[in-house]
């Protein structure tokens, strides 16, 4: 506590020279606190910050929404404040209070500090891969530097590592039956061996972020990664609402009595929709079979979509917009429009990542009712509380960091880097095959999704239905996951170079939903897919290579200068500058 209070001198350096003269009643005596409770504040820091940079680089990557036309406002100082609020006054605070009380010999605290310092060091390169140039070694001391300097971004990637490493050997020093002290693991369950197999994952994902591919082999060439789903670093959610609310932070802004809040991403559903992607049921919930502007409604509607009455902008030819078929509703990157009545109508986050429903066609649902006259008939159900609360599977999802899938893309990253094309093939049906299993295994969250009525007759008198057809029929086989996966792979071998980067790029992306925190450093590293869709605005400014400071910091510390615009690239970022036009990354 002590030490979190004088963290705090890093966001806020005003002089407290009178409080300064007695002790502050609210802070423990340096060496006391309960090191499982500082543990916890770590663990739930961290999984805010993958929320953070999920959200900040699926928004960025088509692989959910961007609500501005313009990236110069629509990335602020405040879009990544949590974050570095929280890895600087909670996370640095909560470890340096940890290992004081490592100190005394009557504790073993090697699991706490271990799983600390990974979590502590995935942060610093997050920081670094979204923001550049960051606080690093006067961070450690802000007693003696209240306002610290940055240190360059590969600085702070090597500082990151070593704590990566520090936390990794002590982790690998615990053998069983070792007397710890115990400790609510909120990811591995108090596993060592798993949280060993998450740090080199970490590195991993450092390795090909920098493009040293040397070092990537050689974790790999070990075999102590993260290969299967039981090894999957993820954040688990519960049911609960209330006291506290432990549901996927997805769920409960789509599951409410006022209908769904944010809108999917057009791109990624049309892409998914046009490629029959097994998984697109599981990670959407429809509530309406037709969308504005289809076919199934081609004069549109200008009060819930009122660009299904707009002709698409110039630059959006061959590319999706505003509607899609078959009901997938959602928003074009960039689009800023108010929120008209659609609630009720747009499509929901799915059963995958968020707990919410699986889309059984549920909107169609038939039911028997019961006529005035006595007899019975088939009709629409017509609920209205499609996606309200306690439906599906009531938010019990995850919050993905690191997947299996996730790192068999990489491993086709690095091998299409490596020149071998056909060892990415393999990778990319590996990772899709794990991913395929993952995200259909949540299906069983919602089993009231594969008990509707599609079709049936009905004898009216007695209401006994014959030639049922339940909505299960339409969830995806083993054979159409089998079929979709081989047609993926076979594209990709018989394209040309760039044809592969898109179909690889575009995999890894879609398998990232929910999780997509390395899109946004495999698209400035590779320039991959060309496929986006465009922003609405036809000058939207160049793509961002890097966030601005949080404000709070530039507020409070005169060492640190705003950047001057966001063309401002990472250190590991050496590819030619962003441009309205011509340049890099291409599809912007």
């Amino acid at each position: 506590m002590a030490v979190a209070l004088a963290s705090s001198s890093l966001f806020f350096s005003c002089e407290t020279t009178e409080l300064e003269l007695v002790e502050s009643p609210n802070s423990l005596p340096e060496g006391s606190g309960d090191p499982s409770f500082l543990l916890n504040s770590i663990q739930l820091a961290y999984r805010n910050n993958a929320i953070t940079f999920n959200g900040n680089g699926e928004s960025l990557t088509r692989i959910g929404t961007f609500g501005s036309r313009d990236y110069f406002n629509g990335l602020t100082g405040g879009s990544l404040d949590g974050a570095w609020t929280r890895t600087y006054a909670g996370i640095f605070a909560d470890v340096i209070a940890i290992e004081q009380l490592a100190e005394d010999p009557t504790q073993d605290l090697r699991f706490h500090l271990g799983t600390a310092k990974v979590m502590q060091a995935h942060s610093l390169l997050w920081l670094v891969d979204y923001i550049g140039d960051i606080p690093f070694t006067e961070a450690l001391n802000p007693i003696e530097f209240p306002s610290p300097n940055v240190d360059a971004g590969a600085s702070v990637y090597e500082g990151a590592l070593g704590i990566l490493n520090e936390g990794k050997a002590l982790l690998e020093s615990i053998s069983a039956g070792d007397a710890l002290v115990p400790a609510v693991d909120m990811f591995y369950d108090e596993d060592p061996t798993k949280w060993v197999k998450a740090a080199n994952s970490i590195a991993m994902k450092a390795a090909i972020t920098t493009g040293d591919i040397a070092t990537f082999n050689a974790i790999v060439a070990e075999g102590n990664f993260i290969t299967d789903a039981e090894d999957d670093l993820q954040f688990q959610y519960g049911t609960n609402l209330l006291n506290p609310n432990t549901q996927h932070p997805d769920y409960f802004a789509n599951y409410t009595e006022q209908g769904v809040g944010p809108y999917r991403s057009n791109w990624l559903m049309g892409t998914m929709l046009e490629n029959n992607d097994p998984r697109i049921r599981y990670y959407f919930y429809r509530q309406s079979g037709c969308t504005p502007g289809a076919s199934c409604d081609p004069e549109g509607d200008g009060e819930t979509l009122s660009c299904s009455l707009e002709t698409s902008p110039p630059h959006y030819n061959g590319f999706t917009f505003c509607f899609l078929e078959d009901g997938y509703w959602g928003r074009d990157h960039g689009d800023d429009r108010g929120a008209p009545p659609d609630e009720f109508v747009k499509t929901a986050t799915g059963v995958y990542p968020s707990g919410g429903k699986l889309d059984a066609n549920n909107f169609d649902n038939l039911v028997v009712v019961e006529q005035e006259d006595g007899s019975f008939a088939l009709e629409l159900d017509e609920d209205d509380d499609l996606v309200g609360l306690g439906e599906g599977g009531v938010g019990a999802g995850i919050e993905p960091i690191i997947l299996s899938s996730y790192v068999d893309f990489w491993r086709a990253e690095a091998a299409m880097v490596s020149g071998d094309p056909g060892a990415a093939a393999g990778f990319i049906q590996s990772g899709l095959e794990k991913s395929i299993a993952k995200v259909q295994g949540f299906g069983d969250l919602d089993q009231s999704a594969v008990n509707g009525i599609l079709s049936a007759d009905i004898d009216s008198n007695t209401g006994e239905l014959s030639n049922v057809v339940l909505a299960n029929t339409l969830l995806p086989t083993s054979a159409d996951n089998q079929a979709f996966i081989d047609d993926v792979v076979a594209d990709f071998n018989n394209a040309d170079t760039d044809g592969k980067w898109n179909i690889l790029a575009e995999q890894f992306w879609i398998t990232m939903y929910g999780g997509g925190a390395e899109a946004y450093n495999f698209y400035r590293r590779q320039g991959y897919p060309t496929t986006l869709q465009p922003n609405l605005e036809a000058d939207p400014g160049a793509f961002p290579r890097s966030f601005p400071y949080t404000t709070g910091e530039i507020v409070a510390n005169p060492n640190i200068s705003q950047k001057p615009d966001q063309n401002v690239q990472v250190f590991w970022d050496t590819n030619p500058p962003s441009a309205v036009s011509g340049g890099f990354p291409a599809a912007n």
